[in-house]
């Protein structure tokens, strides 16, 4: 067979010859059968024919009598042509003919085996005499003493036998092309179902598939995860498995080599993973989606899925088998972000101040040229104080560099929106074990979704952090002035995607997400309740020096406020 022959071709081809030669063996039984059944037939006709002759007293009479062929010559004519024999003869025991078909033929021995019957047993047997080869009967003439007086010869030539049997080959024949017509018709329609589900593909082509597809998704670096239509997954590849925390399963498929386990498991029902509930509800509807975010316990990932189709062949259209999602990990890529984020902070409050000194640099300029020095120099004076001030207060109150950098850009945003923010430090965060990563995490964005609430609330506008370090956890504080946060919107507040912020706003939705994450990772506990507006309490236990919660800290939940008004994004 061709190698560019499909799997469809090559099981008709094979399928057809087997078919076929199934049929010429069993026409061949059925021939064979329909023979030996004929012979037997003929042996019990033949037999039950002597007999009878055997039996009548009119032979018994004859074979007594000084001519036997006289009286029995004519009868047994007359029931060879009744009984459509080809011949009967009846013999002495010394085998001397008294009767046959060809007169000349009286009076000379018979042919054929004659023992048994001398011994009083009947037999059939096929032979050949002078009529050829037939299948005959011989039966013992006995008296009433058991004595043989003479033998009983019937049979019928195997050629008309053949006659017989050849009338019925042609429904042997009948049923032989049945058979083969019926195995063709089989085989076609079941090619035509393994062409349609196989593609016209070969068995070569789909094992040199399979090893590429294999090689493919253990190569990539991205998650693959394929979803049927009853919302099981049946093929993931390590990185999926990785990124999801689900197990890599053995393949009922031969692996493509040595040491390798291909991708393909065993329907795994999407309800039996511990996935998040967005992720998990967009695997479990098979929407189309692009470079959607989605957060678990300790990642950031970037999904994507669409519908699996069916190629089109011949009329038949392209049908769904289920859908294909990609997930990538952007924890890295969200992190960098972050720090991108805190650099434009910082930038935004570097741009702010050179703005601010500029002004005050032209109102000491215009003072000077007013001729009121003194007055420029106090001015200036004072200016520096301020700024100076600003900057041991926060370096003394907060003694991790990072979060006093961002807090230092935090300040000219808040001044730019209007908003008084204030800071209030106790206790060391260098003894926490805690990261300057995950800290800007939590307050840089408490602090950015405080300062939203406030500026869009009424005067005065005011935004308190306090952070508070003991020797077991440190408690972060965020209060703002702004209309506070629902009941019923402080599980979706913390969901990736919810914010009241206008849609496409840079880090819509994701603020408030990634401090839930970052403190559930660390084993920490984020409240919500109000003071004057919202108030979110972050409570997180020490960490040891392998990055390992040093002192067992309290669920991670979220605690809900009396009712207030709008929610935060």
């Amino acid at each position: 067979m061709g190698h560019d022959w499909s799997i469809a071709r090559r099981l008709f081809l094979a399928n057809a010859l087997f078919i076929l030669a199934m049929t010429v063996f069993v026409g061949t039984a059925a021939f064979v059968d329909a023979r030996d059944r004929g012979f037997a037939e003929a042996e019990n006709r033949m037999l039950s024919v002597a007999t009878s002759i055997a039996d009548s007293p009119l032979v018994l009479a004859a074979a007594r009598s000084t001519d036997p062929s006289r009286i029995l010559q004519p009868y047994a004519l007359r029931v060879t042509e009744d009984a459509g024999l080809d011949f009967i003869t009846i013999m002495a025991p010394d085998r001397t003919r008294w009767t046959h078909p060809t007169p000349s033929e009286i009076g000379r021995p018979y042919i054929g085996t004659v023992k048994p019957a001398l011994a009083g047993e009947p037999f059939t047997e096929v032979t050949t005499g002078t009529l050829g080869p037939s299948v005959r009967a011989i039966v013992p003439v006995t008296d009433d003493t058991g004595a043989v007086l003479g033998l009983v010869a019937a049979g019928v030539k195997t050629s008309n036998l053949s006659i017989a049997l050849s009338a019925r080959l042609p429904a042997v024949l009948a049923v032989a092309l049945i058979l083969l017509a019926a195995g063709t018709v089989a085989s076609w329609l079941l090619g035509r179902y393994l062409s349609r589900v196989t593609l016209g593909w070969g068995p070569e082509q789909l094992a040199q598939l399979f090893v590429y597809y294999d090689s493919v998704l253990h190569s990539v670096r991205e998650g693959l995860v394929l979803v049927n239509l009853s919302g099981e997954v049946v093929l993931y590849n390590d990185q999926a498995a990785r990124l999801l925390g689900v197990p890599v399963r053995a393949t009922a498929v031969p692996s493509p080599g040595p040491g390798r386990r291909a991708s393909v498991a065993a329907a795994l029902s999407l309800d039996r993973l511990d996935l998040p509930p967005g992720l998990g509800a967009l695997l479990q509807s098979g929407r189309s989606a692009v470079d959607e975010i989605h957060l678990t316990d300790t990642r950031v990932l970037v999904v994507s899925q669409k519908p699996a189709l069916l190629p089109a062949v011949g009329r038949h259209q392209p049908a769904p088998m289920g859908w294909v999602a990609t997930i990538r990990d952007h924890t890295d890529m969200q992190h960098l972000g972050s720090e991108l984020q805190s650099t434009r902070t910082l930038s935004d409050a570097l741009r702010a101040q050179t703005h601010e000194h500029a002004n005050r640099l032209h109102t000491i300029v215009s003072l000077m040229e007013l001729g009121r020095g003194a007055e420029a120099l106090d001015f200036a004076t004072r200016d520096l104080e301020l700024s100076q001030q600003l900057t041991d207060d926060m370096i003394d109150s907060v003694d991790e560099p990072v979060l006093s950098a961002l807090l230092m850009g935090k300040f000219a945003q808040a001044s730019e929106l209007g908003v008084l923010l204030t800071v209030e430090a106790a206790g060391s965060l260098s003894d926490s074990g805690l990261s300057g990563q995950d800290l800007v995490t939590v307050v840089g964005n408490l602090i950015d979704n405080a300062l939203d609430a406030a500026a869009g609330g009424d005067a005065p506008r005011t935004v308190h952090l306090t952070v508070r370090a003991t020797a077991h956890v440190v408690t972060i504080e965020v209060a703002d002035s702004g209309p506070g946060v629902a009941p019923e919107a402080v599980t979706d507040i913390l969901q990736r995607g919810y914010s009241t912020k206008e849609p496409g706003a840079y880090g819509r939705g994701l603020g408030l997400a990634l401090v839930h994450q970052t403190v559930k990772r660390l084993g920490g506990d984020l409240t919500i309740t109000r003071r004057v507006g919202a108030l979110f309490t972050v409570t997180l236990p020490h960490r040891d020096a392998a990055g390992i919660s040093a002192t067992p800290g309290p669920a991670t939940g979220v605690a809900v406020a009396e009712p207030t008004g709008a929610a935060h994004g």
